[in-house]
């Protein structure tokens, strides 16, 4: 076939791998946010969220975990409300992020869903999650299930999210955590290790250039930005990095 496919070749950006590495690396520690999706005072997802926080801090991450209580539902209120400026914020300093759900009526809570619900694809030319990285995690209180995690991939993707692979189901969550809360060693334990593991890895491995990977030729030819000026863009921040 040598039909050239219906597109706008100013607008098209082949991958280029010198363009995959970063102007400026940063040194600052991951910043992750951690979200849960439930308002129980025993709450399992808080506590494996709690758990997650904890080996972040042991990688080397700084973390936040925002409270989803008082949150309004999406519509209710204004944007200006504190706790929706309070998520939008905390969405906006994060560089990747942890959501966890208790499984209910086969898929995430509400609860999980209006804190997602609240954070827009683009306000202002900003995108809070847009490119960056995601890992799920659900709690059970019956025998193990993936419908939440399936559910909240498939809202990562929407979010435009790097979903890492690996991802926890914690079954029978309450006899995972002890009376403080705290996980007991086990098979899920280590689970959440990994993906936290997996996590941080793959935050470290795209921040610096989750702009360049979730650039898009829809975008750059609705905006009318070539390829060309964008090329130019990222040479002039090389040469001032």
């Amino acid at each position: 076939m040598t039909d050239q496919p219906v597109f706008d070749d100013r607008f098209l950006d082949a991958p280029d791998t010198t363009l995959l590495e970063p102007a400026v690396r940063r040194d600052h520690p991951p910043r992750i946010l951690l979200l849960y999706g439930s308002l129980r005072e025993r709450s399992f997802s808080r506590f494996a969220t709690e758990e997650a926080a904890r080996i972040l801090q042991h990688l080397g991450c700084e973390t936040r975990i925002f409270d989803p209580r008082d949150l309004p539902l999406p519509d209710a209120v204004a944007d200006d409300h504190p706790k929706v400026r309070e998520l939008r914020e905390l969405s906006n300093w994060s560089e990747g992020q942890v959501w966890c759900s208790p499984e209910r009526h086969g898929t995430f809570t509400g609860v999980m869903k209006t804190q997602i619900d609240w954070l827009p694809l683009n306000s202002g030319g900003v995108r809070p999650t847009q490119g960056r990285t995601l890992a799920v995690m659900q709690v059970s209180g019956g025998s193990q299930s993936f419908n939440a995690v399936n559910g909240l991939r498939l809202l990562g993707r929407w979010m435009r999210m790097i979903t890492i692979p690996n991802q926890s189901s914690v079954a029978k969550a309450w006899q995972e955590f002890d009376e403080a809360g705290r996980m007991k060693p086990s098979d899920y334990h280590d689970r959440i290790v990994d993906v936290m593991e997996e996590l941080v890895k793959f935050t470290l491995l795209t921040r610096d250039r989750s702009d360049y990977l979730v650039d898009r030729y829809s975008e750059r030819r609705a905006s009318g930005r070539t390829t060309d000026s964008h090329r130019v863009a990222a040479a002039a921040l090389k040469s001032t990095g």
